[in-house]
């Protein structure tokens, strides 16, 4: 039927009343419910990252979109043995046991450490250098070094090679060993271990004049000295005082003039100093 508003009016009976679902029933808990509810998603993220084992990777991809994260990285635990019988976990302590270590109240401790020390050997490597090879086919690079100096300090006067000769004053004179400062009456030092093969006037401008043999062809000479007090075949060693200083024989003044001599030809003694 219509009503005077133009509303349609039920003709059939009133229909039945909906029944209401009753809400208030107790559902089954959810025992993790309310943990998520105090964890926000950003926590749980985190959580998940390190559970998964990929917390730096994640940690890296939000750092660089600007969010802090914090990692924590579990300790790493004593290392687990088992028995012989496969069983139960062992500690790595039980099975080689540390010793117990006690002091007195008032021990002192001390920390340092015993030195080290190194001792060269130069005789060694020079005789190393010569025993297997002529002292003709050693190379400079392999010599340098192996003679000791024949002073106690080094200044070069004149050095090896041609020169103006200081005797006659004319160019061309071919200087056969290294000249160095010294003052009269400074000790002569062998260069290396050896045999004293000359001691005595070097009739040819050298004074008083010790030539010690090194082996395979080796040997190193000491001119112009005041004094000496080695004699031919006496074994010195390296360093040993074989001599003093001079200006005998063909000199113009204090000096040491020190020779190197391979195979009876004289070289350059800078090249094994």
């Amino acid at each position: 039927m219509q009503t005077s508003r133009g509303r349609r009016r039920a003709a059939g009976p009133p229909s039945a009343p909906r029944v209401v679902e009753d809400v208030a029933a107790e559902r089954p808990r959810d025992l993790h419910r309310d943990a998520r509810r105090r964890r926000g998603p950003f926590r749980q993220v985190t959580e998940f990252a390190a559970a998964s084992g990929i917390g730096q990777k994640a940690g890296i991809a939000l750092a660089a979109t600007g969010l802090v994260l914090t990692v924590t990285v579990p300790a790493t635990s004593p290392v687990m043995a088992t028995d012989a019988a496969g069983n139960a976990p062992l500690a790595a302590s039980a099975v080689s046991p540390q010793p117990q270590i006690s002091a007195d109240n008032g021990a002192q401790i001390d920390f340092s450490r015993s030195a080290v020390v190194t001792q060269a050997d130069p005789d060694g490597k020079l005789k190393q250098l010569l025993s297997a090879q002529s002292a003709g086919s050693v190379t400079r690079a392999a010599s340098a070094g192996t003679l000791a100096a024949p002073l106690a300090s080094l200044t070069t006067a004149s050095p090896f090679g041609y020169r103006v000769s200081p005797i006659t004053g004319g160019s061309g004179d071919f200087h056969r060993g290294q000249d160095f400062v010294a003052q009269c009456g400074t000790s002569v030092l062998a260069a290396a271990t050896g045999t004293v093969t000359f001691a005595g006037w070097h009739q040819y401008g050298g004074g008083n004049r010790v030539v010690i043999d090194h082996g395979n062809g080796l040997e190193t000479t000491y001119n112009h000295l005041s004094s000496f007090n080695v004699k031919v075949g006496q074994t010195v060693s390296r360093g040993e005082v074989v001599a003093l200083s001079g200006t005998t024989g063909a000199s113009t003044g204090c000096h040491l003039h020190f020779e190197v001599q391979v195979n009876g030809e004289v070289v350059d003694p800078m090249g094994w100093l």
